[in-house]
């Protein structure tokens, strides 16, 4: 696994990360400690949690393990503020965060979506005093468009704030937007990709067939707003072809899916969702296969 610099500032994060949305949420303390445990043990050094995560259970977790293991200066610790992003809530976040996640500072705070009715500029003065006021040794965002990172970058540059470092988008077989405007704008301007969502919340996994019931328990069961994203004609098409060149090769659908989202160029670093250490050994298998040129060529045209 490689340790890669994240856009231009001082952090080194491994080329796979820990997402830790499932802690509190659909993991308890005790296995979400194993699931850490495992990652760390691995190489993975990024943990990315955010204080919606579970309401802020994700980070209560993650703060219980680093005062138990002792092991905060061993990993790139991320979080993200959501909601209204006014200048009161974003701080109020933060400080919420560290009290949570037991540190006196992050490695990285991100806003987690744009939000159109809090004034940009607002948003962006809080997260400069954020930095300045040692909460986060850096700052990003999550879910922007390039259109949005552009306009911020351009306004953090105007009045001397903290530059994003890192955009955080959804990306994999089925969800390839931002190969058009956000990839070639995060390559010219230096700034780091952290994707997520590798097998789409599952979706690649072959588990679903178009017409077919969800299984219960599943991430689709639980937040079935997903389904508007994966279940569609697009999404069939490329998960039926992943399917077929699954059964040609003897090579599972989440592996395969899971080596082209690792082995995409412009990404930095890809979050895996984890529920069992069992999930994160997958991605380091997936990471170790590869993909031949001509695979990656034939997934790519799915």
């Amino acid at each position: 696994m490689e340790v890669r610099p994240l856009g231009k500032s001082a952090l080194q994060v491994s080329s796979i990360g820990l997402g830790c949305v499932t802690f509190g949420r659909e993991i308890d303390q005790e296995t979400a400690f194993t699931v850490m445990d495992r990652a760390l043990e691995r190489g993975i050094t990024l943990f990315d949690t955010a204080e919606a995560y579970g309401r802020g259970a994700s980070e209560t977790v993650i703060g219980h393990w680093l005062a138990d293991r002792g092991t905060r200066d061993r990993i790139v610790l991320a979080t993200k503020v959501a909601g209204s992003l006014t200048a009161a809530h974003v701080l109020e976040s933060a400080e919420a965060s560290l009290r949570r996640l037991q540190v006196e500072q992050v490695d990285l705070f991100q806003l987690h979506r744009f939000d159109p009715d809090a004034p940009l500029e607002e948003t962006l003065e809080a997260l400069n005093q954020v930095a300045e006021r040692g909460w986060a040794r850096a700052v990003g965002c999550s879910n922007y468009s390039a259109a949005q990172l552009s306009q911020a970058l351009a306004l953090q540059e105007q009045r001397g704030w903290a530059r994003m470092v890192s955009v955080q988008p959804n990306y994999n077989l089925v969800e390839r937007d931002i190969e058009q405007e956000l990839l070639p704008l995060c390559a010219e301007q230096q700034i780091g990709v952290i994707s997520y969502s590798p097998l789409g919340a599952g979706f690649l996994t072959g588990k679903y067939r178009e017409g077919g019931s969800v299984p219960a328990g599943t991430r689709f069961d639980m937040l079935p707003s997903h389904q508007d994203i994966y279940f569609k004609p697009r999404g069939w098409q490329v998960v039926e072809g992943l399917r077929a060149h699954s059964e040609a090769s003897g090579i599972s659908m989440l592996h395969l899916a899971l080596a082209w989202a690792i082995g995409q160029p412009g990404i930095t670093s890809v979050l895996i969702g984890a529920r069992s250490t069992k999930h994160v050994d997958q991605a380091f298998e997936a990471e170790a296969m590869g993909l031949s040129p001509e695979v990656r060529a034939a997934l790519n045209a799915l």
